[in-house]
């Protein structure tokens, strides 16, 4: 089986995002928990989740992927906003758990100064902090690009986390093709190279979601700037041949593409055909 989807608008509700993911084409969405570029969230409807719920198991849905504001920074210099930070996770962990045993993905930070090692120490002090063994939810650390002071660009940096952080069988990684591509990992002349590494350093058992992304960018550019699939420099044949890999069979593939409804539509249908072919 295979799942795709895009990024939803978390504002109409549960329901709304799962009607509109059927409406695209998909079988999983992905939605910001709360307002992407602030900290407020809006109050969860339970009817409205349990709407979505049933529309979900009715379509055969695949894992959400949830993903955190960007204004979170779990190691930022200032203390005020780690802790705003904190909170804001601790809190999305709480009301992650109305569609139980699905996945939260968020960028792992970025240290502003103080160097990489400080950094991973902080993400994964917080880590520690905020999850818990009860929880259903998954964390996902995504790969990042690597643009200004960001950890996680390098697979060993997302290792160093992942090994200090206690609550393991609540953690997991979501792999961006744009990112991983502007972070120097050639993923169009090398990608089984590229996966191999992977495996080697953070383990394919840990890989549970695909941000589905062209770039804009030269491989290692470190500047993160997604492109419609095919339009970038990744290219069509290259991310179709992601999009097969048997490494990533039965993971969300989640588009973050610059389009609107008519953009992913196509998008999401090409995906499904490219699978259906194969």
């Amino acid at each position: 089986m295979y799942y795709i989807g895009n990024h939803l608008p978390v504002a109409n509700g549960y329901a709304a995002m799962g009607s509109k993911a059927l409406e695209l084409g998909g079988n999983t969405f992905a939605f910001f928990t709360r307002n992407p570029r602030g900290g407020s969230a809006k109050e969860i409807d339970k009817e409205d989740v349990e709407e979505f719920l049933k529309i979900a198991d009715k379509n055969g849905f695949g894992k959400l992927v949830a993903h955190a504001p960007y204004t979170l920074n779990l190691c930022s210099e200032k203390e005020k906003t780690r802790n705003f930070s904190k909170e804001m996770m601790a809190d999305d962990m709480k009301r992650m758990e109305y569609v139980p045993g699905n996945y939260y993905n968020f960028h792992p930070g970025s240290h502003t100064g103080q160097g990489v090692e400080t950094g991973i120490e902080i993400i994964a002090g917080a880590l520690n902090d905020i999850l818990s063994p009860g929880q259903s939810t998954r964390v996902l650390l995504e790969t990042m690009a690597g643009k200004g002071s960001e950890v996680g660009s390098k697979f060993e940096e997302i290792r160093e986390i992942m090994d200090r952080v206690e609550q393991k069988d609540k953690l997991g990684v979501c792999l961006d093709t744009c990112h991983i591509w502007d972070g120097g990992y050639d993923i169009v002349n090398n990608l089984d190279g590229v996966i191999d590494e992977f495996d080697r350093i953070i383990g394919l058992e840990n890989l549970y979601a695909i941000h589905f992304n062209d770039s804009k960018n030269e491989c290692g550019s470190h500047k993160d700037r997604h492109e419609r699939i095919g339009y970038g420099q990744i290219g069509l044949k290259a991310m179709k041949r992601v999009a097969l890999h048997p490494a990533f069979a039965g993971k969300p593939f989640i588009l973050e593409t610059p389009n609107d409804d008519e953009g992913y539509i196509e998008e999401i249908a090409m995906f499904k055909r490219w699978q259906e072919e194969k």
